[in-house]
């Protein structure tokens, strides 16, 4: 058969995809050592917002000794989310991380002309799975200091917003939130991934409201990024019908599994590295004077355009994320992961040489 024309390929695929931008991820070793021409173990990465401490070392034991020609079995796993959230087993839902948890809530709720209500900037995945659903994206401006609003607009499907919020850092209060919930019958997804670097939860809402779905991750506090395995919350009503919906197995893997069992049987450890993360961000804002920030990262306005502040530190080595693809972020915030001590040194040096 012969190869097709490019109107009849584009007419085979769905006309929303035309919307989409493609999620933005952080730069990685590899590439930065390429353009650079820099030996992979000389970068600093402090642009992915992950865990420089990594994960307890009961994770690597754990996948030593998995199975991998079996299917994974979940059941142990849900049961440890379910004993660290203190929720029954019935409420909790997991996935391939988040963003594998919120494609499975919007096949639920987001059908074509629906609208969601996202306040900006954050995490740009929200716009992508609404575009894809055939919804229409509320992108919402925050306030000075990065509030969302007090209401969701009336005509809104499905709510997401951020606390902390990516990738400003801020929190929202309890009484912000729950004046959002009695304002609204729509679906609030409030997004915790960064949580346990913040003073406060909001997951006990989630008893009051029966719209409201709090979705963590094991990605960040837990140090497993790489095993790709997000959670939530859920009443009992949406949590029944999400397991309608999931993919077999949630779309995980049983390396998953154990490594999640793993890193939640070992609580301390993953405290530690918390405490630790906080120390090391309340230095670099004493010196940087970023905006107050609640999770693992710093948001920096530059006086200089992102893209060139962010270069110059890719230049050196240094991994940090230029926040253009932000929508509502503009062209002079960048984000700083917090690392380790000797990597912030590394990032503290390059700041004040560029910055001077």
């Amino acid at each position: 058969m012969e190869s097709h024309s490019d109107s009849w390929r584009q007419a085979k695929l769905r006309p929303v995809l035309r919307q989409l931008k493609p999620y933005v991820a952080g730069k990685g070793f590899g590439e930065i050592s390429r353009k650079y021409g820099l030996k992979p173990e000389t970068i600093v990465k402090l642009g992915s917002n992950e865990n420089p401490y990594g994960p307890s070392p009961k994770v690597a034991q754990a996948l030593a000794s998995i199975s991998p020609e079996r299917y994974p079995e979940p059941e142990e796993l849900i049961a440890g989310i379910a004993a660290y959230t203190g929720f029954p087993e019935e409420m909790i839902i997991i996935g391939a991380g988040m963003d594998g948890v919120m494609d499975t809530l919007t096949r639920l709720f987001l059908e074509k002309g629906d609208r969601t209500f996202i306040p900006t900037p954050t995490f740009s995945y929200y716009e992508i799975l609404t575009i894809t659903a055939g919804a229409i994206p509320n992108l919402a401006p925050r306030g000075p200091q990065f509030e969302i609003a007090s209401r969701v607009p009336p005509d809104t499907k499905m709510a997401f917003l951020c606390s902390p919020n990516n990738p400003t850092g801020n929190v929202a209060s309890e009484e912000e939130i729950a004046a959002l919930l009695e304002s609204t019958n729509s679906i609030v997804f409030l997004d915790e991934a960064y949580v346990e670097f913040a003073d406060k939860s909001l997951i006990r809402l989630v008893e009051r409201y029966d719209n409201l779905i709090v979705g963590r991750t094991l990605s960040k506090a837990f140090g497993l990024a790489g095993m790709r395995l997000g959670y939530a919350v859920a009443p009992r009503w949406i949590a029944d019908q999400y397991r309608r919906a999931a993919p077999p197995f949630y779309g995980i893997s049983c390396a998953t599994v154990a490594a999640g069992v793993a890193a939640l049987s070992d609580l301390p450890f993953m405290r530690l590295s918390v405490k630790k993360i906080i120390s090391e961000r309340q230095r670099l804002q004493m010196v940087v004077k970023a905006y107050p920030s609640q999770a693992n990262f710093l948001y920096l306005e530059t006086q200089q355009e992102s893209r060139e502040f962010v270069e110059r530190f890719m230049a050196r080595g240094i991994i940090i994320r230029d926040c253009r693809s932000f929508w509502g972020a503009g062209e002079h915030h960048a984000r700083v992961t917090v690392g380790t001590p000797s990597e912030n040194d590394r990032f503290l040096s390059a700041f004040q040489e560029i910055c001077k």
